[in-house]
């Protein structure tokens, strides 16, 4: 899978432009506040899924213009294919292979992205509540089922909840727990299994690339954490038992909390390297490393489960990295499409083969990386 042809017209401060990428490496350069995000946040648009910067449709527009518009070619499914995205306010309109579609999420499965902002800094940083959104979302990409499977367990959680709240004043309900604590404790064994094998074949590919990125030096490790025995995790059934079990254990704190303190909504992800939890003990630099390994065993995984080797983008991935970790990512990982962003054009001309691109004031200047920066 990769994009062959990529054109804004509109968007953000990029001026518009027909861009021409590599099959391989794409390194973006240029000062802080230029248009390098700008350029990957415009291809993400492109996979079906909201901006990785949380913004509204209207903030994508050039100031001045009443529209803006992306359009891609690229090779995905064996053939070539093509997208196009314009942005009318909060309205859009979405092709695909020139055929018009009801909403962008037709686009979703047809250019496969896996992205790395500064943002996902928060999985390794900030609580649980950010390692359990990183796992739901990379497992909805490899098994669409799944989300309906969270959106199951949220609502059922949401009413036992409410119904912790009215028993303390309508005694009468507490006997209506059981098949509150039953349906709870279905979906959500469900939902532990199904995280617990994705996270096993993610720290098997972590590992590799995370062995590759700091040089023989440092071995990830992540671990599933759902306060419950080894030996109950075996099976669906066990671990439906055993959360119906801690629910009912719980059943007395819940009343007196009015919510529901155990599940796996309760869940966390353990990093480490060398056995040294990296969120208390990590450098900038280590937990940079580790979340860009989980990034790429990310796509590793939707490879494996989509047969489509998935695009990578890197927004600001080498600062606060060491220079045998900025190597590696910019001449490693060669075996796919990857776009990477970068301040320093020292930095940037450690890549040896690819394209290299500037971006100044919202300009790409772009050249083979066979040729002198002079050109520039």
């Amino acid at each position: 899978m990769n994009i062959s042809e990529i054109y804004f017209e509109g968007f953000r401060n990029l001026h518009d432009a027909v861009i021409v990428p590599d099959k391989g490496i794409n390194v973006i350069f240029g000062k802080n506040a230029q248009g390098k995000t700008n350029l990957l946040e415009g291809i993400w648009l492109l996979s079906g899924n909201k901006s990785f910067r949380g913004v509204r449709d209207s903030n994508l527009i050039k100031f001045g213009c009443d529209h803006a518009r992306i359009c891609s070619k690229f090779f995905s499914e064996d053939r070539e294919q093509s997208s196009e995205i314009i942005f009318w306010g909060s309205k859009k309109e979405v092709k695909l292979n020139g055929i018009n579609q009801k909403s962008v999420t037709s686009l979703i499965g047809k250019l496969c992205l896996v992205v790395f902002s500064p943002e996902h800094l928060s999985l390794v940083k900030d609580g649980p509540k950010e390692r359990r959104k990183f796992l739901d979302t990379a497992i909805c990409q490899i098994k669409p089922s799944y989300a309906e499977l969270i959106s199951k367990y949220n609502k059922t959680l949401m009413q036992r909840n409410a119904l912790l709240k009215d028993i303390p004043e309508h005694m009468g309900l507490l006997d209506t727990l059981d098949v509150w604590d039953y349906r709870l404790s279905v979906l959500g064994a469900n939902i532990v299994r199904t995280r617990l094998n994705y996270v096993q074949h993610l720290e098997s590919c972590a590992k590799k690339y995370h062995l590759g990125i700091s040089a023989g030096k440092e071995e990830i490790s992540l671990r599933y954490l759902c306060e419950l025995p080894d030996e109950q995790c075996g099976s669906s059934a066990n671990v439906k038992d055993a959360i119906e079990e801690k629910l009912k254990a719980g059943r007395q704190i819940d009343l007196r909390d009015g919510f529901t303190s155990f599940g796996p909504h309760k869940d966390d992800l353990e990093v480490t390297i060398n056995g040294v939890n990296v969120r208390n003990f990590g450098s900038q630099g280590q937990q940079r490393s580790c979340v860009v390994s989980m990034k790429i065993a990310e796509a590793e995984l939707m490879k494996k489960a989509t047969e489509q080797e998935p695009i990578i983008l890197l927004d600001d991935v080498l600062s606060e990295l060491d220079i045998t970790r900025q190597m590696f990512l910019l001449n490693e990982i060669n075996n796919r499409q990857v776009f990477i962003t970068c301040c320093e054009a020292a930095s940037a001309e450690r890549l040896k083969s690819g394209l290299l691109m500037q971006i100044s004031n919202g300009s790409c200047l772009l050249r083979p990386q066979d040729t002198a920066f002079d050109s520039f």
